[in-house]
């Protein structure tokens, strides 16, 4: 598969910049096998069924931009991931300049430093905070920024309302660089409607990392080496996936948002039965991947070229994928973190 069966002309004014208030009145579009229908989200329930899963990321964004300062060189940070063992993997602006045991001190919190463990050939640092747990996530605040996607233009930087807005209602866990977007919809009045008609919800936690961001450079798409990001899935939650209306395998598994869809199928066995799961995964889906637990993914609208429209049509089929951005494009539907939904069938 080539790079260039991925791609799509999007106009910039497609490109949202700010999201839907309230949240829930974006638009949504459902595919079906049989055709495409326009609708809102706040017409989810009607679309689902009585003992339908509808599993949800939980991680919270954190602010991952710093900027460092080794004696006198200027050094922009972006946190990627937390690792096993306490430490950030993070990728370097002017990461030449680093070297294993170097001290950064952080601009915005003067006694918040960190010392870097390794250089990785890729531009990425490990590094090792002198903070933890909630006093690191307090000197965050004060230090960090959002790394709001590039295509969010904020030339003076985040404003104060991305604070809230690119948060999703479930945000439990830091450790996100980016926000699962495709939870940015719900509102407390639509996740109260969905369990009044019997759908329930489950949280996972997939911390996004900033290889979301990423370009495929591959032609070969298959080449693509894909970003590790932490997940975790409890034996709770697993337990009520696999025993969906009470009866194992009854009702649809409906994963919102691509993060949510990965981390269920890297738990998944041959079966489609989610096993617990607690590490990281760098699930790469393609068309021709076979798909063992997702029944319905709900989504937003992705880059062209990107991994995520790569998956998307690996769930509901190329030319199908290509006919509903096509249908997205033409009937004004707003795309990307901020943008419209899409309500895909597999």
């Amino acid at each position: 598969m080539r790079l260039s069966a991925f791609d799509f002309v999007l106009p910039p004014e497609r490109i949202a910049q700010h999201p839907a208030q309230p949240r829930d009145a974006a638009r949504l579009l459902h595919v079906r096998p049989d055709g495409l229908a326009d609708r809102t989200v706040r017409d989810l329930p009607s679309l689902l069924r009585p003992g339908d899963v509808l599993v949800v990321n939980d991680t919270r964004v954190i602010p991952a931009q710093l900027e460092a300062r080794r004696g006198g060189a200027r050094i922009g940070i972006t946190l990627d991931r937390p690792r096993p063992d306490g430490a950030w993997q993070a990728l370097a602006r002017n990461a030449r300049r680093l070297r294993s045991g170097d001290r950064l001190t952080f601009e915005g919190d003067a006694t918040l430093e960190a010392s870097v463990l390794a250089r990785e050939a890729d531009g990425s640092v490990a590094l090792r905070f002198n903070r933890s747990g909630a006093d690191f996530a307090s000197a965050l605040r004060r230090a960090g920024a959002l790394a709001l996607p590039p295509y969010i233009d904020r030339p003076a930087g985040p404003r104060a309302e991305d604070a809230d807005d690119y948060q999703t209602m479930f945000a439990a866990h830091d450790g996100a660089v980016a926000a699962p977007t495709a939870g940015l919809h719900f509102t407390p009045a639509l996740r109260e409607a969905l369990e009044r008609m019997g759908v329930s919800l489950v949280t996972v936690t997939l911390h996004v990392g900033v290889g979301t961001f990423l370009p495929v450079r591959t032609d070969d798409v298959s080449q693509h080496h894909m970003h590790r990001e932490r997940g975790e899935i409890t034996a709770a939650a697993a337990q009520t996936i696999n025993n969906r209306d009470g009866n194992v395998r009854d009702g649809r598994l409906i994963a919102v948002g691509t993060t949510s869809l990965r981390l269920l199928e890297g738990a998944a066995d041959d079966t489609g039965v989610i096993r617990p799961f607690a590490g990281e995964t760098d699930l790469f889906i393609l068309p021709g991947y076979r798909f063992r637990a997702v029944d319905v993914l709900m989504t937003n609208f992705h880059l062209p070229r990107s991994t995520l429209f790569m998956l998307v049509c690996a769930f509901a089929g190329a030319e199908r994928m290509r006919a509903t951005y096509a249908h997205a494009i033409e009937a004004g539907y707003r795309f990307y973190s901020y943008g419209d939904g899409c309500l895909l069938e597999r």
